[in-house]
């Protein structure tokens, strides 16, 4: 590492290949960038919309250049990054930024003109890597493992650093393309310990509204692809189905139609409900009404280094969690009472896990105040974004 710049005032930029109205997962970058704001640093974010741009309303800390696009499978994609390849080499050199970020993915290559100018390479180039290629069969699988290796290359011979989410997937990495560890910083998820707080929601509005008051309610937010063991958590409740009349799955978020489908096809259509994603302002309702968060992860490369959102979500609302027993979630809640292990995805373990919590449900208040002082000493935007700041500052 060279000599630690000064702290105050830098600009940094950050450019993102996600589509900000339509991706759920933009949370994560807003609120590190936020976080940077706060420290008096000046921010740029780069990104896409399709045709909603009213999110763009609730952030005012931040300055957002989003490009309207809309969005059509590889087309936008490529769009984006031949706007960005025109744009950016000017943007760069009217702003002057200290720092540059840029997500590892199609958005690496928008950088490619930049580098042309002299001027540019000489400014903090990092690549962020938030996660790895896992489904590399397909057109779509092994392109994208192409724009990885590509990113990683440029990163490599032409970037002063990269970051990556976890400790663990650091090293998975710099073993797999042959990285000297000093040249990578490691910036986790986090959660916003204000915004997550228990004491501010009773979740009694949200149980009333949909008839759930005398439920026992497992709950779990985010996107619902099949390999994240959502499959195996709703049959875990068909399982329990004639066993315990009051257990109830919510899950908040996007559905696939097979899963819906076989809500229907097990029937328990009565014991699990499904409601569309929220603001992130308001997911810490739907939390506080649940008993438990379920962070059901398969042990697949996909899930094993990574850091998942709504497990910190969780800990931070002071909710017992069920988890699988995998990397990414014991390194967080470690042998904390606030965590729940199974030894699977499988129906079974997840079903055996809900019966344990119920059977100990006067237990889950002091469980839970565990998993708060877990995010507040680790996992707080503010502790995320000061290690940034740090690794960024001793470029």
């Amino acid at each position: 590492m060279l000599k630690k710049q000064s702290v105050y005032p830098k600009k940094i930029v950050w450019i993102s290949n996600l589509r900000f109205d339509i991706d759920l997962y933009k949370s994560g970058k807003i609120e590190t960038l936020r976080s940077l704001a706060k420290r008096g640093h000046e921010i740029v974010l780069f990104s896409s919309f399709s045709s909603n741009k009213e999110w763009l309303n609730e952030i005012t800390d931040i300055h957002i250049i989003s490009i309207p696009l809309r969005y059509v499978p590889f087309f936008s994609t490529i769009a984006y990054v031949l706007i960005l390849l025109l744009y950016l080499p000017f943007f760069f050199l009217y702003w002057k930024p200290d720092f540059i970020l840029v997500d590892s993915n199609a958005s690496a290559l928008s950088l490619i003109t930049s580098l042309i100018f002299p001027k540019i390479k000489k400014l903090n180039i990092v690549l962020n890597i938030r996660s790895t290629p896992v489904y590399i069969v397909g057109i779509s699988g092994r392109l994208n493992n192409f724009i990885f290796k590509i990113s990683v290359f440029i990163a490599k011979k032409f970037f002063q650093g990269i970051t990556i989410i976890t400790e663990l997937m650091k090293e998975e990495v710099c073993n797999k393309y042959n990285i000297n560890p000093d040249f990578v910083g490691v910036f986790t998820a986090g959660v916003s310990t204000e915004i997550f707080r228990s004491e501010k929601y009773s979740g009694n509005e949200i149980r009333k509204k949909y008839s759930l008051e005398d439920k026992f309610i497992i709950f779990c937010h985010g996107t619902f692809f099949n390999n994240r063991g959502i499959i195996e958590t709703v049959q875990a409740i068909r399982i329990l189905k004639d066993l315990y009349s009051n257990i109830f799955l919510f899950l908040l978020g996007d559905a696939n139609f097979p899963l819906k489908n076989l809500i229907v096809e097990l029937g328990v259509q009565k014991r699990v409900k499904f409601h569309e994603s929220v603001s992130y302002s308001e997911v810490p309702k739907y939390i506080a009404m649940c008993d438990v968060g379920i962070v059901p992860l398969p042990n697949l490369p996909d899930w094993r280094y990574q850091c998942p959102l709504n497990l910190l979500e969780y800990l931070s609302m002071q909710k017992v969690v069920i988890a699988t027993d995998i990397p990414a979630n014991r390194v967080i809640i470690g042998n904390s009472k606030s965590g729940i292990y199974i030894p699977s995805s499988d129906p079974k373990d997840i079903a055996d896990a809900i019966i344990y919590l119920y059977k100990n449900k006067k237990m889950l208040k002091k469980w839970g105040m565990l998993g708060r002082k877990i995010v507040e000493d680790k996992y707080d935007w503010n502790i995320v974004a000061k290690k940034l700041e740090n690794y960024l500052l001793n470029l």
